[in-house]
């Protein structure tokens, strides 16, 4: 098989992995999915695996196979794995589970190399770009910073008592956290550094985004400058791009008919993708704010999507 050189995936409650042609709509592979739910997609740096963290284990996909076999299975982790993704070279992999705990896999070698317990359902997990420093936010309202280096927790702050930290993102130079929860609003903050590498939490802005849930938020990648765009999708069927410059609502993308699950900037950040519990996932213009195509072929609520069009980092 050659490898197209936009990679998109989607999975769904109906237990199956999908693989799209970005532009046409069609839908090439189709991978089932019986064990369990698939809670996040993460596609590899290299675009050659694909990462479906379920309940309670992580699976990885080869890209570029048409086996239905994952080629590895990560399972160490006793409930839903909510968050995954990978350090810039693809050398190990990070999760985040409804166990409580955060771990980190070398992907070469099987087992957990280590484990943080964040003492709540852990919903979300990031890496900052310094690739250093992971930071979750759990079902408790808790937002933490695990230092890799220290090997320890390193902050810990609580933006609002008892209220679920849904998603957080980072902004690819490092400048700004934001922090997404269960009352549809985004907390902001400035990252400075201190005397210690240590990260500390300035506050910038609180956002009351949506009236629903948000269920994503995402800031745009570093080649989308000078534009700096934050999206949030919600339980209120939309997602909002707020520009990043003061926080004014740039535009709204209305079209899904139920709630939109995740979010994916292009490379450039003139797309994005979103999954809906409406079964579909869409491609929308930035500049426009239309939607441009309709991925239809699952049965039940689609709930993750990944799309990787950028270039394979040259090997080091």
């Amino acid at each position: 098989m050659t490898q197209p050189s936009v990679i998109l995936a989607t999975a769904s409650y109906d237990h199956t992995i999908r693989f799209w042609e970005a532009k046409s709509g069609r839908c090439y592979r189709t991978i089932q999915y019986p064990d369990s739910q698939v809670n996040r997609l993460e596609i590899t740096p290299d675009k050659r695996y694909l990462a479906a963290a379920g309940n309670p284990h992580i699976r990885l996909f080869d890209i570029n196979s048409s086996s239905p076999q994952p080629v590895m299975s990560y399972d160490s982790h006793t409930n839903n794995v909510m968050a995954v993704g990978f350090q810039c070279d693809g050398k190990w992999m990070y999760s985040g589970s409804e166990d409580g705990t955060v771990k980190i896999w070398d992907l070469r070698a099987p087992g957990c190399q280590r484990e943080y317990e964040s003492r709540g359902a852990v919903n979300t997990v990031v890496l900052h770009p310094n690739q250093t420093e992971l930071i979750s936010g759990d079902q408790n309202g808790n937002i933490r910073v695990w230092d890799l280096t220290a090997n320890s927790c390193s902050c810990e702050l609580v933006p609002e008592v008892d209220t679920a930290v849904r998603s957080l993102t980072v902004m690819w130079d490092g400048s700004l956290v934001v922090a997404a929860n269960n009352h549809g609003t985004c907390y902001v903050w400035r990252l400075l550094r201190g005397n210690q590498t240590m990260a500390n939490f300035e506050p910038l802005h609180k956002l009351q985004a949506h009236n629903g849930y948000i269920l994503k938020c995402l800031l745009s990648p570093e080649f989308c400058e000078p534009h700096r765009y934050l999206a949030t999708a919600s339980s209120d069927h939309t997602v909002k791009i707020w520009n990043v410059d003061g926080f004014t609502l740039e535009k709204t993308l209305i079209g899904h008919q139920r709630w939109v699950w995740d979010c994916v900037f292009s490379v450039d950040g003139a797309y994005l993708i979103t999954a809906s519990s409406d079964t579909t996932a869409k491609l929308w213009s930035m500049t426009s704010g239309e939607e441009i195509k309709t991925y239809q072929g699952h049965h039940k609520a689609t709930v993750c999507c990944a799309l990787h069009d950028g270039a394979e980092p040259s090997p080091s």
